[in-house]
């Protein structure tokens, strides 16, 4: 049975920042994946390897995904730590509001939220107009 990760997205400011600073980020150069270091592997890894995504929380909202390809220990200064690799393709989600938390829960597949279809007029407006009219209840 499939489960993801969601994490919030510190630091990042909209969708298009996350997209930006994966691209500008040296460290995923000659990468065929994205990755995020943190400090626990998941217990349940098999089932996050089962074709879960890590979601990303920016601003109070869950609205972007990507599939989890791999974790992978990895040998830090600080010790040992787990790298979780992601695909690069980053996927927009339906707005979902989400209080702050430390580090990275998870987030069983029935309480996801789903992917808005690629080229859609939904998907092509800004965030904060998504967000404000999802709070509405226009969308």
């Amino acid at each position: 049975m499939t489960v993801n990760l969601i994490k919030l997205c510190v630091g990042i400011e909209s969708v298009e920042h996350l997209i930006d600073a994966r691209k500008k980020d040296p460290r995923n150069n000659g990468l065929n994946y994205n990755f995020h270091i943190t400090r626990f592997k998941p217990k349940r890894a098999e089932e996050v390897l089962d074709g879960g995504s890590l979601y990303w929380v920016i601003k109070g909202f869950v609205l972007a995904r990507q599939r989890i390809i791999g974790l992978e220990e990895v040998k830090t200064d600080t010790g040992k730590k787990c790298m979780i690799k992601m695909d690069k393709k980053i996927h927009l989600t339906e707005s979902q509001p989400r209080r702050a938390f430390q580090g990275w829960r998870y987030l069983e597949t029935s309480s996801s939220p789903a992917d808005l279809p690629e080229g859609s007029a939904i998907a092509e407006l800004p965030t904060e107009l998504r967000n404000d009219l999802k709070e509405l209840g226009l969308i």
